[in-house]
């Protein structure tokens, strides 16, 4: 049961820190897009997964920079969060960059040239 009401204060948390997003002039933060939310079963911690529009060409410390610039605006985003979701504990926000869907393309382009060096062997034989 409480798993189900984490999800749902996730999603909602999802919702403001994006719209938040759009307000914050920081220049680090430009392009940047909240890809989930995790939130622990007691409210208290969120995992506020990032990524950058152009996530796979964008250098170790570009990200580094995008991560310090959420740290740098959490204070102001929990306290926006906390006012609009009216929650009683105001959850912690720890901002992780989201490398997976990086990995999962790496992962896509290696199987095509595997593919393509099995159809190349394949007409060789």
């Amino acid at each position: 049961m409480s798993g189900m009401r984490s999800a749902r204060v996730a999603a909602r948390v999802q919702e403001e820190l994006a719209v938040l997003l759009r307000s914050l002039a920081d220049p680090r933060l430009q392009g940047v897009f909240i890809s989930r939310v995790e939130m622990t079963d007691d409210l208290q911690t969120a995992k506020v997964y990032v990524r950058h529009e152009q996530a796979g060409e964008l250098p170790t410390a570009a990200r580094r920079a995008l991560l310090k610039g959420f740290e740098s605006a959490s204070g102001r985003l929990r306290k926006e969060v906390a006012r609009a979701l009216a929650l009683r504990r105001v959850p912690e926000l720890r901002f992780i960059y989201d490398a997976g869907q990086d990995s999962a393309h790496r992962v896509e382009e290696l199987l095509r040239e595997i593919h393509a060096d099995d159809e190349a062997q394949n007409r060789k034989s």
